[in-house]
């Protein structure tokens, strides 16, 4: 016969990445369960100890010495700190993670340098009309916004491609966060200003072209 003295919180006891399961904490000295009458000993007990001096190998150091001055031949296995046990558990994660981010950022670079070139070349291949529009009058400033925005349209394709790409993945991904809804929008919005910016830094860049344009020289390109 068992009694039931109280129900405790979900316990990742498999990762944090994963699902908490079904658990029942038995006496670490009682009656056997299998065995009625006769009594069982726990041969494993693990303890969590609550300290401001969280984190310091010091202290675990200080515990095992402690432990040791009353029992020398106790065995004392896994003494770490609750850093150290997130750390393993989340260390495949983190791994890919992190190799996801080096390839965003990789990503990110080739869009760039991909949407300076075409600007570059758009400029380059406007050259003539750029003389005639200042020859006419035309200021600069509105012609760098012209290419800047072309910039952008292309860029507001790239996340509109990325976001839906993003909810299609959501399964994949969500194996792979803690504490994070993949559905996060305040990762999905920083993500779209770190795009923006890198879209109007690489369009802007060679849209300064314009200010070095001479338009008698412009007007005699081919």
């Amino acid at each position: 016969m068992r009694e039931v003295i109280g129900v405790v919180q979900d316990v990742h006891d498999d990762g944090v990445d994963q699902a908490s399961p079904a658990i029942v904490y038995w006496p670490s000295f009682g009656e056997s369960t299998y065995a009625p009458g006769q009594m069982d000993v726990a041969r494993t007990v693990t303890y969590a100890i609550r300290t401001g001096r969280a984190g310091s190998q010091g202290f675990l150091t200080e515990l095992s010495e402690a432990v040791w001055s009353v029992n020398g031949s106790l065995a004392l296995a896994s003494v770490r700190t609750m850093q150290e046990v997130y750390d393993k558990s989340l260390a495949r994660a983190s791994f890919a993670l992190l190799m996801l981010g080096i390839a965003a950022a990789v990503a990110l670079a080739l869009g760039t340098i991909g949407i300076y070139g075409v600007i570059s070349y758009a400029v380059s291949q406007r050259t003539r009309e750029i003389g005639i529009r200042l020859a006419l009058g035309a200021e600069q400033r509105p012609l760098r916004r012209m290419f800047v925005r072309s910039g952008l349209a292309l860029g507001a394709i790239g996340v509109g491609i990325g976001l839906g790409a993003s909810v299609g993945l959501m399964r994949l991904m969500k194996s792979l966060l803690f504490g994070i809804s993949p559905l996060d929008p305040i990762t999905y919005s920083a993500a779209a200003v770190v795009l923006v910016i890198a879209v109007v830094l690489a369009s802007y860049l060679p849209a300064r072209r314009i200010a070095a344009v001479n338009p008698v020289k412009a007007l005699k390109a081919e």
